[in-house]
C-alpha cells in the first residue's frame, strides 16, 4: 500500500490538521524506513496566476514561491492506462510526512478504506520528484529524504 509510486485513493481521507475527511487521491513519494512515508496530496483546485500557461509538467515561480506539477486528464498517469479525471495540481508545499502506523491503523481494508488507484508511470514519476527537487520553495528536509 505504501510503496512510492503508489496512488492511492481514500472515499474519506482523514486530513492531518483536522479539515473535514473528503475523498482524496494520496502519492507516495518516498518511504522513510519503517516509520513514515513522504507523500503528495493532487487537487484539482488551480492556484497558479492566471497569466501563466499550464502545460503538462513542472511551473517553477519561485518568486511567488510557487511550485507545482500539472497533469492535464488526456495524461496517462498509471501503468495501467488509468487518468485522472480533471486537471491535477501537485504544489510542492502540499508534501508532507505521514505516519506508517497511523495510516495503516486508519486505513486497514484495502478496496474499503482505500484502492490503490493505480502505480504511477515511472517515467512521470521521475519528472514529479525532479520537478520538487530542483524547486527553490520545497523544504530542505524533503529534498534530503527525495534524493
Amino acid at each position: 500500500m505504501l510503496e512510492p509510486r503508489n496512488i492511492l485513493y481514500f472515499d474519506q481521507f482523514y486530513f492531518k490538521n483536522g479539515n473535514a475527511a473528503k475523498a482524496k487521491y494520496f502519492i507516495v513519494l518516498k518511504r522513510i524506513e519503517n516509520r513514515a512515508i513522504l507523500a503528495s496530496l493532487p487537487t484539482s483546485k488551480d492556484h497558479i496566476p492566471y497569466f501563466v500557461m499550464q502545460k503538462d509538467g513542472c511551473i517553477e515561480m519561485p518568486e511567488i514561491n510557487l511550485n507545482c506539477f500539472v497533469i492535464s486528464p488526456e495524461t496517462c498517469v498509471s501503468e495501467c492506462g488509468k487518468h485522472f479525471p480533471r486537471k491535477t495540481f501537485l504544489y510542492g508545499q502540499n508534501i508532507d510526512e505521514y505516519e506508517i502506523s497511523f495510516m495503516e491503523n486508519t486505513y486497514q481494508l484495502k478496496n474499503i478504506d482505500f484502492v490503490i488507484w493505480g502505480r504511477m508511470k515511472e517515467s512521470l514519476f521521475h519528472k514529479l520528484i525532479n520537478c520538487f527537487l530542483n524547486s527553490k520553495s520545497i523544504k530542505r528536509k524533503y529534498k534530503v529524504i527525495l534524493v
